[in-house]
């Protein structure tokens, strides 16, 4: 059986999603072939760069023009009409993967790519069944297509808001979104922190900088640094090498005056290891983004969240919120005070991480695939019955 990963690489949970449930079919099948495709590359590079780069810019420098997009487009005007025409002009670009791969099911991890392919099946160009994997904590008409024949969503919530944006339940799955199986993985936080060079018996806090990375993140720093508490931080800060840079000059200028609790940190710059950091961490300190999330809640780690883009990453903080998962940073808001008060309140932080393990989508992939085998199957069913 082939099957078809489509994706792009607007932020980097697409993509994350797409590798994760590779990586799982991978190693717990052997009658399959996988293929992971950033769809808006393979139409024409440019249009990956200008899709890409307007993304981020309007995330980053404009998030209240980008939140307000979001909310339009998600309602019944001539703006939420240019996507489905924008995606049917281009579906045809893709074609000739889908001739050449021959899939016997495709999976999309993003809106516009999904209704490409929606758009192909309409027009009886793709036959195969298509999975669409949501991957944020709220619905978005964006993602809604007439030709999906399975939604795979991040939780139970959204099965009734799905249904009232016109999706029949029976098609949604609410198996959570896939992540890799060593977030689910059990660690020794002892020997996790040892190794990282920190104290295994102080409360960790992990800051994480995000996909784009934020500046003001280092203001978080400063704000909870020199807490009056025990706790000792991480600091992740992916390629961002100017952020990199900075936290290094504050974290030096820390160590040569350091004021009353000043709190040993260890900088992290780019890390494929994250999980380790997240299993031997108390406290997540990150954007809300759909995976960063998912990858959180698998290792049972509470969040604090800060710069939620207005659009799904204010669905997911509030997603995590109406759970008791997390607490909100927002600017202008006293984040020394909110981080003090969790952390001194352990039977308010334990409750959390308790709700986090509560939500357990660790069989989410195993479920995936289960899926794709009952759709196969019925499509062949199907076409022996029908001929189509």
């Amino acid at each position: 059986m082939k099957i078809l990963i489509l994706s792009a690489a607007t932020g980097g949970g697409h993509l994350r999603a797409s590798h994760a449930i590779e990586s799982y079919l991978l190693e717990n099948t052997t009658d399959v072939e996988v293929r992971v495709v950033d769809a808006l590359k393979t139409i024409h590079p440019i249009l990956d760069k200008t899709i890409c780069d307007g993304y981020h810019f309007l995330a980053t420098k404009t998030p209240k023009m980008f939140g307000l997009l979001y909310q339009k487009s998600n309602e019944e005007n001539p703006l939420a009409q240019m996507v489905p025409k924008f995606n049917s002009l281009f579906s045809q670009r893709l074609l000739p993967l889908f001739e050449e791969y021959e899939p016997d099911v495709v999976i999309a991890t993003h809106p516009f790519v999904t209704e490409m392919v929606s758009h192909l099946k309409e027009k009886g160009q793709v036959r195969v069944p298509l999975i669409c994997i949501m991957t944020d904590y709220g619905p978005h008409k964006a993602w809604i297509s007439d030709n999906v024949d399975a939604y795979v969503v991040s939780s139970e919530d959204m099965v009734p808001e799905m249904e009232a944006m016109g999706v029949r339940r029976e098609i949604v799955y609410p198996f959570g979104i896939p992540v890799y199986n060593v977030f689910f993985d059990k660690a020794d936080k002892a020997a996790l922190l040892e190794e990282l060079g920190m104290k295994p018996d102080q409360l960790t806090i992990l800051i994480m900088a995000g996909s784009f990375g934020v500046s003001n993140i280092l203001q978080i720093y400063e704000d909870i640094v020199c807490l009056d508490l025990p706790f000792q931080i991480i600091v992740i800060t992916g390629r961002n090498e100017k952020l990199f840079q900075a936290f290094e000059d504050k974290i030096a200028e820390c160590r040569l005056s350091p004021p009353m609790g000043c709190k040993h940190t260890r900088l992290v710059f780019f890390t494929n290891e994250v999980e380790k950091y997240m299993h031997a961490s108390d406290l997540i300190i990150t954007k809300p983004g759909g995976l960063t999330v998912s990858e959180a809640l698998a290792c049972n780690v509470p969040l604090a969240v800060f710069d939620a883009i207005p659009g799904q990453e204010e669905d997911n903080a509030n997603f995590l919120m109406s759970h008791d998962m997390a607490v909100r940073i927002r600017k202008g808001d006293d984040c020394a005070g909110t981080i003090s008060e969790l952390l001194r309140n352990r039977e308010k932080l334990e409750k959390m991480r308790q709700s986090c393990q509560s939500f357990d989508k660790s069989q989410s992939s195993r479920n995936i695939l289960s899926l794709i085998y009952e759709l196969v199957e019925g499509q062949k069913r199907d076409t022996a019955v029908f001929g189509k």
